[in-house]
């Protein structure tokens, strides 16, 4: 791998950039690295003309100018690792991802992916997508701390087949999820707008749609169904009918039952610390070559079992 030179940037602050520090915004708006990375591939950073720090807040209309030093790219690497295989043929491979597994290489994690780990456990897979970069054969993607079923391509015609389903919303996906407290009632739908939160890029939220009024963002629907509640949690089933990025994070978070352990939307209580209670349950989709769709499920994992056990004591 060859580390590029060092190239000049300019960025213009826009009115919904404005009122955040300067390394956040290069790091999580402009996404030229992570916040660990800036200081060793920046240099000469000015705000309108003048040297700034990192900790300084921009604001809208401000001029950034620095001179970058581009990271050596990515390469695609077999690695040999566990894979927890429900299903698998000449066309698909479907994987049980283990919480804390990143889906495909990217920023902070160059290696150690299930793109590493499919690539050594079939090498037609690198083959056959020789020009799709770092995601060959990814038909959709889990958040890393997101447990459960994902399908995966062994070649383009499969990804296309697999791929078109998503986009028409004819798969269904189910989740399960501990969350805090208990929802408003055993069944329900959340419908609302969903866009990227001004003030934390990395971050989403959700708003009430009012009839005859335009909203900001686009529509966001989610489908629940209380499995079982106790004092302080529940147990719930979440599916998904569109599929925006944490959706159903923001979306329990919008009724005040947050997931258990979401670092980012949720809330640590106590001394006991958890990690995400997200997983991708089951899985209904048609197979290349297939007429009816065929339904995939994943083991409810260890860490569920736990916390549930802890809720039932406390009756």
């Amino acid at each position: 791998m060859t580390q590029t030179g060092p190239e000049k940037k300019q960025f213009t602050v826009s009115e919904t950039q404005r009122d955040v520090r300067l390394d956040f915004y290069l790091a999580d708006i402009a996404k030229l690295c992570t916040r660990s990375q800036i200081k060793t591939r920046t240099a000469d950073i000015a705000v309108n003309g003048k040297k700034a720090k990192l900790s300084r807040k921009i604001k809208a209309g401000d001029v950034i100018a620095l001179v970058y030093k581009q990271p050596p790219p990515l390469e695609l690497v077999p690695e040999k690792m566990e894979l927890r295989i429900l299903y698998e043929d000449d066309s698909v491979i479907v994987i049980n991802k283990p919480q804390g597994l990143v889906v495909h290489p990217g920023a902070g994690n160059p290696s150690g992916t299930l793109v590493n780990g499919l690539l050594a456990h079939c090498t037609r897979i690198q083959d056959s997508f020789k020009n799709h970069e770092l995601r060959p054969g990814i038909v959709h993607r889990l958040d890393k701390d997101t447990s459960g079923v994902i399908i995966t391509a062994k070649h383009p015609d499969a990804l296309e087949f697999l791929s078109r389903q998503f986009r028409l919303r004819t798969t269904r996906k189910r989740y399960i999820a501990l969350v805090n407290g208990k929802l408003p009632q055993k069944t329900g739908i959340i419908v609302t707008a969903y866009y990227r939160d001004r003030k934390n890029r990395k971050k989403f939220a959700c708003a009430e749609i009012d009839a005859g009024r335009p909203f900001r963002g686009k529509i966001a629907e989610t489908h629940y169904k209380v499995i079982s509640e106790w004092d302080s949690g529940s147990l719930v089933a979440l599916t998904p009918h569109t599929g925006r990025t944490h959706q159903l994070r923001v979306h329990m978070r919008s009724i005040n039952c947050p997931v258990i352990g979401d670092p980012i939307y949720g809330k640590q209580s106590g001394k006991e610390k958890h990690t995400l209670m997200l997983h991708a349950w089951k899985l209904k989709i048609r197979l290349p070559g297939e007429k009816k769709q065929k339904v995939f499920t994943a083991p409810i994992p260890q860490r569920f079992k736990k916390v549930v056990d802890k809720f039932s004591r406390s009756l």
